[in-house]
């Protein structure tokens, strides 16, 4: 199946992923830009809530543009398998090299509001990521590294540490919360 497929059969747990399934899946059937950061409304991306083998801990980073600790995540620039997007943020952005699908469905879908903001010295307006969101086994015992473009920290937090190290309401609320649920 292809993402589109795959997101079309993802069944929603809750009234949030429902809702935002019915806009993504519009979104992705009138803009064939979706899957590009130039398409400066919306565009698809793909998170991983990264937890070791006994599922007891979660991986977060320190986001420099959120100043948060968050899960890992990032634009899939052209690329639709948005698996593989999510395991390369992970590498990329924690340094860890053993991590595998816990599963290759679809763990949740929501839609992020991301505020203006300046990268690398050019101010990005105020838009949508339509995202994706995988689970994903790591190997607690693999060394962490900082990714300084993106990242001011990487750690392992016990799953309710993890609620309350993010200072972002709305994820800990809304995604991360129910992250752990799901988890049980």
């Amino acid at each position: 199946m292809n993402i589109r497929e795959q997101i079309a059969a993802y069944a929603p747990c809750n009234e949030q992923e429902a809702r935002d399934k019915t806009v993504i899946l519009d979104f992705l059937a009138k803009n064939g830009d979706a899957f590009l950061r130039e398409n400066p409304l919306a565009h698809m991306t793909a998170s991983a809530w990264v937890v070791n083998r006994e599922r007891t801990k979660v991986l977060m980073v320190y986001h420099r543009l959120y100043d948060s600790w968050s899960w890992t995540g990032g634009h899939a620039d052209g690329e639709e398998d948005l698996l593989a997007v999510a395991l390369r943020e992970v590498r990329e952005e924690t340094g860890v090299r053993h991590v595998v699908p816990a599963s290759e469905e679809i763990c949740s879908l929501e839609i992020l509001t991301v505020d203006g903001h300046e990268k690398r010295g050019a101010y990005v307006p105020s838009h949508l990521h339509l995202n994706v969101t995988y689970l994903l086994e790591a190997d607690e015992r693999d060394a962490l590294c900082v990714c300084e473009a993106e990242n001011s920290g990487v750690r392992w937090f016990l799953l309710d540490e993890a609620l309350k190290a993010s200072t972002e309401p709305w994820f800990v609320e809304r995604i991360y919360k129910k992250l752990n649920e799901k988890l049980r």
